[in-house]
């Protein structure tokens, strides 16, 4: 029912608290989001917004903010409850001009400071409407100041996946004296990615943190497609918009006939009043939460995967028989074979999409190799590129064309391979048969779901326009994902996309582990390795260690060191290394196993800031309970000291154990309880890493 009068409409639990503002004569307005205890503030930011082309903005501007029906849309109900542990609230809007209707949904763990938004238009009128853009999140941050506030964000692309940086939100957006004319500001700071590669140019996330109080939002775009996100100035502070695909990024539009309905991609947004590091934590938990049940999520076996450095895409049985041996007595516990396995004549890049076992590589059969697996008792692992088909292979003409993607009505070819539309039933039907048979004649446990083209804004074959199309082809992708998941629920399914060009949170909240990059540069690693935990849950932040036998034990030690603190991902040619580097091998991997009961409820740290790509001294920390795993990489050039602040281990005496390799030899450390500085010296020579233990006492 309509409101005559402002209204406070309150909603959350322990951990998170919001507050809107209802009024009869301005716009929905979310007035704070944040901890318990925080005061509310006089924010404008409509709480939804939406783009028409017959209504536009309500003012001149290039930003998603203060559309027309965004400043219309009314307050007409809201519904409190809860599913399970989830809080949920409910906001019903309405616009009488456009006849649209909104409904924004927010729902929070118990206990986590987090919640995930999501915004459901219906046209309630009697004609046709056409969308341009419709957010998933839009609110005033605290009303702060951009003078005061850092913007959080990460490029990303392939080799060089989750470089964050923090700096000043003012380096971005002018100083214009808005106060003196009277008006919100026209410019913004804004990132978004196009196409399927959701992480191919930033990862889908962002965050903005106050320098003097510590308040801060980080937010991640929970969609496997295209996607983006603003911030500028408003008279009342600063704001935030986040979507999945618009129409000025995208060339994303649908028309809304009436009584039809659209449904944003899922922004998730974690809070704190206490700094970066909090929020993260707050994030972790709300990705946990967000999992979708599976025994991995506890067993988290190691994964060796032939690839990297190794048998590069060239597997046949000669090969991966001894690897297979050296695996297994590395404590390997499930085993890959990666790209080639279904190649005959060595040229198998524009011909996969059969997916049936190599002939000439196996002579005796895949299962020959499969069943040495499964003898030293790890779970057998196949690569596979599920959603492209080659333009030489057979299937590219047995599956009709409307089961690809397609523009002006010729399909879509990308590097050789044409992509598949799972909206078809033809297209999910040859997916469905290859993974079942698979599974369940070759006994295969694993999947290396990798992703190697980018097809584009989408296709326009049954949508209203191409940006449309593929938001519709990425939700059919998380629908078959659901499908095999459902039918083989042990089933461990990696998600890989020339390493990580596609680490989003529709696609980890279902999937176990994430590959963190395709980097083969084990000294340009450990930067990729020591940010993930902000892009990932560090149990699902699989980051190669490829040691090999031309290498010193330093730098063996250090390239293990990259893996042991996530999703420890094993490769290199362990067969032709001598005993000695074989054990080594053996302690990282046992240093990682005695660390997992640890991983699975961790929060990251960083005891030296955020890392830079360039930086000698590396340092990330992970927080479980009393105990703190600290890895800490030392690469050439680098100072002989570095100071870590452990602000968390403040006042305490510290127990310290060097877990791997086992020996402290070369390195030192002196522990400061009164300021909480670890100052950590090594005068090894070349590159050096190690995984320390702290225990408070």
């Amino acid at each position: 029912m309509p409101v005559d009068v402002v209204k406070t409409l309150r909603w959350g639990h322990d951990a998170l608290a919001a507050v809107v503002e209802i009024h009869p004569d301005r716009p929905v307005a979310l007035q704070r989001l944040g901890p318990p205890g925080e005061e509310p503030r006089r924010l404008s930011q409509p709480l939804v917004e939406v783009l028409i082309p017959g209504e536009g903005r309500a003012k001149a501007s290039q930003r998603l903010s203060e559309t027309a029906v965004g400043c219309r849309l009314r307050y007409t109900g809201a519904e409190q409850g809860r599913d399970g542990d989830w809080h949920t609230l409910r906001i019903a809007l309405h616009d009488e001009v456009s006849g649209l209707a909104a409904e924004l949904t927010l729902r929070s763990y118990e206990g986590v400071a987090a919640c995930q938004i999501q915004v459901r238009v219906t046209n309630q009128g009697t004609d046709p409407v056409l969308l341009l853009a419709v957010s998933s999140f839009a609110a005033g941050f605290l009303g702060r100041p951009v003078s005061e506030l850092d913007v959080l964000s990460a490029d990303s692309e392939w080799l060089g996946e989750s470089r964050w940086s923090r700096r000043p939100l003012r380096d971005h957006i002018a100083d214009l004296n808005l106060a003196a004319h009277g008006q919100h500001g026209r410019g913004r700071f804004a990132l978004s990615s196009s196409g399927t590669w959701s992480s191919g140019r930033h990862v889908p996330m962002g965050g903005l943190a106050d320098r003097r109080t510590g308040q801060t939002w980080l937010w991640q775009i929970e969609h496997n497609g295209a996607w983006g996100w603003e911030t500028g100035e408003r008279l009342d502070g600063v704001y935030v918009v986040a979507t999945g695909p618009t129409d000025a990024d995208h060339q994303w539009s649908q028309t809304l006939a009436a009584g039809e309905s659209f449904t944003t991609v899922p922004v998730s947004v974690a809070v704190s009043a206490d700094g970066l590091e909090d929020a993260v934590a707050a994030l972790t938990a709300h990705r946990r939460a967000l999992l979708r049940p599976h025994p991995d999520r506890s067993a988290l076996p190691v994964v060796f995967n032939d690839y990297m450095n190794t048998l590069m895409g060239d597997p046949t049985t000669a090969k991966l028989l001894p690897l297979v041996d050296a695996a297994a007595a590395a404590g390997a516990e499930i085993f890959c074979i990666d790209a080639g396995w279904y190649d005959d004549d060595g040229a198998w890049w524009d011909s996969v999409g059969e997916w049936e076992p190599s002939r000439t590589r196996f002579p005796g059969g895949i299962q020959e190799v499969l069943g040495h697996i499964r003898e030293h008792g790890m779970t057998p692992g196949l690569w596979l590129e599920p959603e492209v088909i080659g333009v030489r292979s057979p299937m590219a003409d047995k599956l009709p064309p409307e089961a690809f993607l397609q523009r002006g009505g010729q399909r879509l070819t990308e590097h050789g391979r044409h992509h598949l539309d799972l909206r078809h039933p033809a297209a999910v039907a040859h997916l469905d048969q290859v993974v079942d048979r698979l599974v369940e004649e070759l006994g295969v446990g694993y999947f290396k779901l990798d992703y190697n083209i980018n097809p584009g804004v989408g296709t326009d074959l049954d949508a209203d326009s191409a940006g449309a199309g593929l938001l519709a082809c990425n939700r059919a992708h998380l629908a078959w994902l659901d499908g095999v998941l459902d039918r083989h629920p042990g089933l461990v399914l990696e998600n890989c996309a020339s390493g990580a060009m596609r680490m989003d949170y529709a696609l980890l909240s279902r999937l176990n582990l994430q590959s963190t990059s395709d980097q083969q540069d084990f000294l340009r690693y450990p930067p990729i390795a020591v940010a993930a935990p902000l892009s990932m849950l560090p149990e699902q932040a699989a980051s190669w260690a490829y040691p090999q036998p031309e290498m010193t034990d330093e730098e063996l030690v250090f390239t293990m060191c990259t893996g042991v603190l996530g999703r420890l991902y094993l490769s290199g040619n362990l067969h032709a290394m001598s005993a000695a580097q074989l054990d080594l091998v053996r302690a990282g991997v046992t240093a990682h196993r005695d660390l997992r009961a640890d991983l699975v409820r961790a929060v990251p740290c960083w005891p030296l800031g955020l890392p830079g790509w360039d930086d000698h001294w590396l340092a990330l920390g992970l927080r479980a309970g009393e105990t703190t795993h600290l890895g800490l990489w030392r690469r050439p050039g680098a100072a002989e000291t570095a100071v870590l602040s452990l602000p968390h281990l403040a006042g305490r005496g510290l127990q310290i154990e060097t877990v791997y390799p086992g020996y402290a030899e070369g390195w030192g450390h002196s522990w400061d309880p009164l300021t909480a500085e670890l100052s950590v010296t090594s005068a090894i020579t070349g590159p050096t890493a190690r995984i320390l233990k702290l225990r408070s006492l």
